[in-house]
């Protein structure tokens, strides 16, 4: 089992202050290469990755995931392996 896969729900978000990952828009990848390393960073199906990057699309910014600190910057940093535009915050 691959330890960098994560759910997009982390429940461990209830005993510590939770965090979120923000996903910007990008102009620089096609479509269907951030919706693939969104799949990537948490483990989601093709449906909810496609919702996200839609969302990051038509808004400017998505949340691509929520959960404790430390899983944050790990999705963060699957996220950056193409250089997307992500922020870690408190959520």
């Amino acid at each position: 089992m691959d330890t960098n896969i994560l759910n997009d729900t982390d429940t461990t978000t209830l005993l510590g202050k939770p965090y979120k990952v923000i996903l910007f828009n990008d102009d620089h990848h096609d479509m269907m290469e951030v919706a693939l390393q969104i799949r990537k960073a948490i483990n989601c199906s093709a449906e909810r990755a496609l919702n996200i990057m839609a969302e990051a699309h038509s808004t400017g910014r998505a949340i691509v995931f929520t959960g404790n600190l430390e899983r944050c910057e790990l999705v963060d940093s699957i996220l950056g392996e193409i250089r997307l535009s992500t922020k870690v915050e408190p959520a």
